[in-house]
């Protein structure tokens, strides 16, 4: 095997023999050979297309296979080899509405996936250029972000066809060896841009369906009774959940990036959304283990589990691990066995944090903040987020916003404010100093505070007393880092590793062109050089 998508890999340079993330081998070559499938598809599709066939179901299985790739998504090599079949199916039927015939034909049994799989290879398994191999992969990795984005918007009824046939450019295009260092600069930059419709789609499902969110105090304890945790990331199943639970006595607790789903109106309005337990994902381990109720697993961020609680995980969705049960939509299963489990015995009075801070909730009171920097009294704004991780280096953003002075306002999203989501660092004139705008899926309220704080001060973003501190480990923050790339947004820092997948000359792209740098050895030294 060979993987380097994520920010854990291993000695920053690629996993060859299990992933870190816990991803065995055989499962990182099936990922390979599925892409390697997918290309095969995306041409009949592009081809298909130009002859007026419909493509959309090969739109929507390839948003959803490359999910399927992400990390800590799928650890099963049987759901991959499933995968690779369907895909094959898709290409066929659609070269059958033209010429020619499907190139790529999966051997019938997993193993012979496997064996084929290593044959073929990765695909960056090439002589070319290094720098344009590393352009490649930003490219496909930010692509398998945006199929992500694609996918739990589309769960809610929102796509656009222009974001599936982005993902067949991208599949297609890595396999014409003509494509220049430019040309996978402008494929890459493009990424950001489709990423952009992607996550406009997510906000118009979530707040379509759900309603916007609102400021809201969400208890970080619990009560007596029979319990059931959800993780991941998808509204969707909180709302069936709830919904197939209501009336049984039994409580739900989110955990790591569910948390702000408690700030939508449609969730919040059910009494046995009881709190948040737990923190990021890489403390599952512990967290889930301690947890006295079923678990269901949506979407993405799964470590594979443990024994002690093996029987009581659920996954839904995209997400599978060899052993553990698989729901869809119906979770009676879920619901026996939490009923069967012990819940939680006592009550503890945990602290609560405040969540819901989306661009509306925000942008209500921006004659406030506005006020506030004309008179001084906030002096700069932190867009501190992104994702959490494992590996040593990531306490920089606790020291970050603990160390960040009293005149300024720390924005936060996804699972890395769970370094700090519990500090209480006060207020400025009644506005909090830190603000929690969401999940990693709402990078898009995030871009849309910027844009409108930077129309209502007459300037562009890159002109507003706004630095943005970045956290990444996975594909999904590769594709928000391309969206704020393509909105030519300059000066990011990002930490705590840079990908291993760059190159030297395409960091210096990066650096000439957008003054991207990594965070440095100290959060204190960092505010110093931005504050002046």
């Amino acid at each position: 095997m060979f993987c380097n998508q994520c920010e854990q890999t291993a000695r920053n340079t690629g996993c060859t023999t299990v992933g870190v993330c816990g991803k065995k081998g055989e499962v990182a070559d099936l990922q390979d050979l599925l892409v390697h499938a997918l290309k095969d598809l995306a041409a009949a599709a592009i081809d298909a297309r130009s002859r007026g066939v419909d493509i959309m179901e090969a739109g929507r299985f390839t948003a959803e296979a490359l999910f399927a790739t992400l990390t800590n998504v799928d650890f099963d090599p049987v759901s991959f080899g499933n995968r690779i079949d369907d895909a094959a199916g898709l290409t066929s039927r659609l070269r059958a509405d033209g010429s020619g015939t499907a190139t790529f034909v999966p051997e019938p049994t997993v193993e012979g996936k496997i064996a084929q799989a290593l044959v073929i290879g990765s695909p960056w398994d090439t002589n070319r250029d290094d720098d344009v191999t590393a352009l490649q992969q930003t490219t496909l990795y930010g692509a398998k972000g945006v199929a992500a984005y694609a996918y739990h918007a589309r769960v809610l009824g929102y796509e656009d066809p222009a974001v599936y046939e982005y993902l067949f450019k991208v599949l297609a295009a890595i396999q014409d060896t003509n494509l220049d260092l430019g040309a996978w600069v402008g494929l890459a930059l493009e990424c950001g841009k489709v990423n952009l419709r992607a996550m406009e789609l997510l906000d118009a499902g979530n707040t379509g369906v759900y309603g916007h969110p609102e400021p809201t105090a969400v208890d970080l304890g619990h009560r007596p009774g029979k319990a059931i945790l959800i993780s991941g990331h998808d509204l969707r199943d909180l709302d069936l959940l709830l919904a197939q639970t209501e009336g049984l006595g039994i409580d739900v607790y989110t955990h790591g990036e569910m948390l702000p789903t408690h700030a939508y109106p449609a969730l919040k309005k059910y009494a046995h959304l009881a709190g948040h337990y737990g923190t990021a994902w890489q403390n599952q381990h512990r967290e889930f283990e301690a947890f006295p109720g079923a678990i269901l697993m949506t979407t993405n961020c799964l470590t594979p589990p443990k024994d002690s609680y093996k029987d009581r995980i659920f996954t839904t969705g995209p997400v599978r691990f060899p052993g553990v049960a698989h729901v869809e939509d119906d979770y009676a299963a879920v619901i026996a066995k939490a009923v069967s489990m012990p819940g939680f015995t006592d009550s503890t009075q945990g602290t609560t944090v405040l969540t819901g801070f989306g661009r509306n909730a925000v942008l209500s009171v921006a004659p406030a903040v506005i006020d506030a920097v004309k008179s001084g009294a906030i002096r700069h704004f932190f867009l501190v987020g992104g994702c959490d991780g494992a590996k040593p280096g990531r306490n920089y953003y606790t020291d970050f916003v603990e160390k960040a002075p009293a005149d300024t306002v720390v924005l936060t999203l996804a699972c890395g404010k769970f370094r700090f989501f519990d500090k209480s660092i006060g207020d400025i004139g009644g506005i909090p100093r830190l603000l929690d705008v969401g999940q990693c899926n709402d990078a898009y309220s995030a871009v849309q505070i910027a844009v409108a704080l930077a129309e209502a001060f007459e300037t562009d973003v890159n002109s507003l007393p706004l630095s943005m501190i970045l956290s990444w480990y996975e594909q999904k923050a590769v594709a928000i880092l391309l969206t704020l790339l393509h909105l030519g947004i300059t000066g990011i820092r990002l930490g705590p590793s840079l990908p291993a997948f760059i190159t030297p000359a395409v960091l210096q792209v990066l650096v000439d062109n957008f003054g991207i740098r990594p965070i440095g050895e100290s959060a204190e030294a960092d505010l110093a050089e931005i504050l002046g």
